[in-house]
């Protein structure tokens, strides 16, 4: 009898202590949600793109949208780090449909019309928005969760011998009735035993069964938080009960697929699982109620995203120095005020008057790069997240494209300039569609000479204004704005070269084409030898009367 208390005494310590620590972790997470609003969110919750863009590749083969930010442009415009900077999300589901909704919209104000209710409402209703925040943290982030995958290729995934680990499973159980009810030394040995054998073999199954645990147990414990936020009020509060319906009894194996945090309470809930094989026991039979109900998962995985991410661009409004929403135009044509680039500390808002091919020239550093990037990013967040960083902002619907940071690439064996052209082309492509693009190129085909670029890229800026499609090109060639002059607008930007202060930039932008050059007069500054400035002031003097080099 004095055995059986023993045991029974400590099954409900470790229960006691389980709910103690669960409980002293939960009240950490609800001050940290409420604290964590209105700032930039840390490394803590940020997810690894690897994991984001392979949910993302999944989340395709069942979804469709209008346009992409391809792999060029989102990498030209730092896209990563932006999304790092909007992205205050505590689940993997926020996170994910983040990413997707950045890299992917459609021509239309659907999806931003929801995205503006939601904002509305938490901006009424804090309480409500913190006490949705705090489900998502409960619920975690879980980087290459695969729960995407599950959800596009559900009736692949079928997890054998299901009856073999229901045996062992339940021999724990078989061990411990005989010892509280007879007890002997084969009870002993059948309990210690079937414990000792189930968790080496737990450890062994699960190296090669990781990927669908990871799955199962994130997507369970997601249908759990659904659960709770289905009995808050939001605005989309029916549309996730309807869905939650025929998923809701997933939740019955919810201490089976516990995500591991790594705190004492869920430590012991692992070595629970691993005990009576809780996991592979109940995978196939969660497996089979998604598969019966894969529309509905998919359109709840959807609207749990929803909620999450119009909290993080509330709080990325929040933070930044001015946003607007759009407007959406039928002209081809984008206008804005005091538009900025958001990974700036200091950035020097300028406006954007786009109605035509436009070059921006300046020299380096002037700031040519950062404006036409600045512009870029705003025509993205405006068509992905309906958040402009400008106090106005004006477009239409369409696709953008950059070309600025081209690299070799030594894997398909391209040179600087074959990789450029590749770039250039896929534009092309896109603009003979007829549907509005919005096109960005810095320094175009700099891969090549004087003579075959000019030619080159003015033939490619000139071919352009047949199309619906909008260029901003940031290029050093003022012969372009010769060539060009009847085709295109030109604005630009200008530096100032003084004995005292060197070199100085005001970020400005200006009408018109780049007038000053001021490279040899910055070898003056900086003491170059004399004959050297003077040769090159005698070269450029000559070119400038010839169109010619004179020969040294």
């Amino acid at each position: 009898m004095e055995m059986q208390l023993i045991v029974v005494g400590f099954i409900v310590l470790v229960i006691l202590l389980i709910g103690l620590i669960e409980l002293i972790n939960r009240i950490k997470l609800k001050k940290l949600v409420k604290n964590k609003w209105g700032t930039f969110f840390t490394s803590r919750f940020f997810d690894k793109e690897e994991s984001l863009k392979k949910a993302w590749q999944q989340s395709k083969k069942y979804q469709t949208f209008d346009s992409e930010i391809d792999d060029i442009t989102w990498y030209d415009l730092d896209g990563y780090t932006i999304f790092e900077q909007i992205n205050a999300t505590y689940s993997s589901i926020g996170s994910e449909a983040l990413y997707q909704r950045l890299r992917n919209f459609d021509f239309s104000k659907n999806r931003h019309d929801r995205l503006e209710v939601l904002i509305s409402y938490y901006k009424k209703n804090p309480a409500i928005r913190e006490k949705i925040q705090y489900l998502f943290a409960c619920l975690g982030k879980k980087d290459n969760n695969h729960v995407e995958s599950y959800l596009s290729e559900t009736r692949e995934q079928e997890l054998p011998y299901t009856k073999i680990y229901l045996f062992l499973g339940l021999l724990p159980l078989v061990g411990l009735v005989m010892l509280i009810l007879l007890p002997s030394t084969l009870s002993i040995v059948i309990l210690l035993g079937s414990i000792l054998f189930n968790v080496i073999y737990y450890q062994i199954k699960k190296e090669t069964l990781e990927r669908e645990l990871a799955c199962m147990g994130y997507l369970v414990q997601t249908i759990a938080c659904a659960k709770k936020i289905a009995k808050i009020e939001t605005p989309f509060q029916e549309d996730i009960k309807r869905t939650l319906t025929p998923l809701a009894s997933m939740t019955k194996f919810g201490v089976a697929f516990r995500m591991k945090s790594n705190s004492e309470a869920e430590l012991l809930f692992d070595y629970l699982s691993m005990i009576f094989m809780l996991p592979f026991i109940s995978y196939n039979f969660v497996l089979e109620k998604l598969a019966d109900h894969e529309e509905q998962a998919k359109e709840l995985w959807r609207l749990l995203g929803e909620l999450e991410v119009a909290a993080a661009v509330l709080n990325f409004r929040i933070l930044m120095p001015d946003t607007s929403q759009p407007v959406f135009s039928e002209d081809v044509c984008v206008s804005g005020t005091e538009v900025y680039h958001p990974l700036l500390k200091t950035p020097v808002p300028n406006q954007v008057e786009w109605a035509k091919n436009t070059l921006v020239t300046g020299s380096n550093a002037s700031g040519k790069s950062t404006y036409v990037k600045s512009v870029a990013i705003s025509c993205i967040l405006s068509l992905t997240i309906h958040t402009a960083l400008a106090k106005t902002f004006c477009l239409p619907f369409g696709h953008v494209l950059t070309s600025m940071a081209v690299e070799d690439d030594i894997f398909e064996g391209d040179s600087y300039f074959v990789a450029e052209i590749k770039s250039v082309k896929r534009v092309l492509d896109l603009v003979e569609t007829n549907v509005p693009c919005f096109c960005f190129i810095d320094e175009i085909l700099k891969g090549t000479n004087t003579i075959e670029r000019i030619a080159a890229s003015s033939s490619m800026v000139h071919w352009l204004k047949d199309y619906p499609s909008l260029a901003f090109i940031a290029t050093h060639d003022i012969e372009l704005t010769e060539v060009l002059r009847e085709s295109c607008a030109n604005v630009h930007f200008e530096e100032q070269v003084t004995g005292k202060n060197g070199v100085t930039f005001d970020y400005l932008l200006k009408e018109g084409p780049a007038r000053t050059r001021n490279a040899i007069r910055l070898l003056e500054v900086l003491n170059y030898p004399e004959t050297v400035i003077a040769t090159a002031k005698k070269e450029a003097n000559y070119f400038d009367q010839h169109h010619a080099w004179k020969i040294l």
